[in-house]
């Protein structure tokens, strides 16, 4: 559990492709990836809501070395709960969400 806004406990998933692609980052890296990850649980409205199809996901952009990467998170209010769902380049992203968007929903209970 993590406090999130207004003192709440926040519960945080993560999706196995997303600790999939932790696994893949270096020391420093990771360092950078959780700290954006704090930002989201102190202000889960901090990223972009999709819509359409990916109408469930929550994108956080931020760069690592100059290079923009994104953090695909759903976000439950009533639940209070932070699902991390996968992290990458822009390239293919949003291609790889829809392709996922059946498990993604059965992950989150939507």
């Amino acid at each position: 559990m993590y406090e999130g806004p207004n003192g709440a406990e926040i519960q945080v998933l993560e999706s196995r492709t997303f600790t999939k692609s932790l696994n893949k980052l270096s020391e420093d890296v990771l360092t950078v990836v959780e700290d954006e990850i704090e930002k989201i649980i102190v202000n889960p409205e901090i990223g972009t809501r999709k819509k359409g199809d990916l109408s469930y996901l929550w994108v956080h952009k931020f760069k690592i070395e100059g290079r923009e990467v994104l953090l695909g998170y759903s976000w439950n209010e009533g639940k209070l709960e932070l699902h991390l769902l996968n992290l990458g380049p822009h390239e293919n992203f949003y291609q790889a969400m829809k392709k996922r968007r059946k498990a993604d929903l059965k992950i989150i209970g939507d």
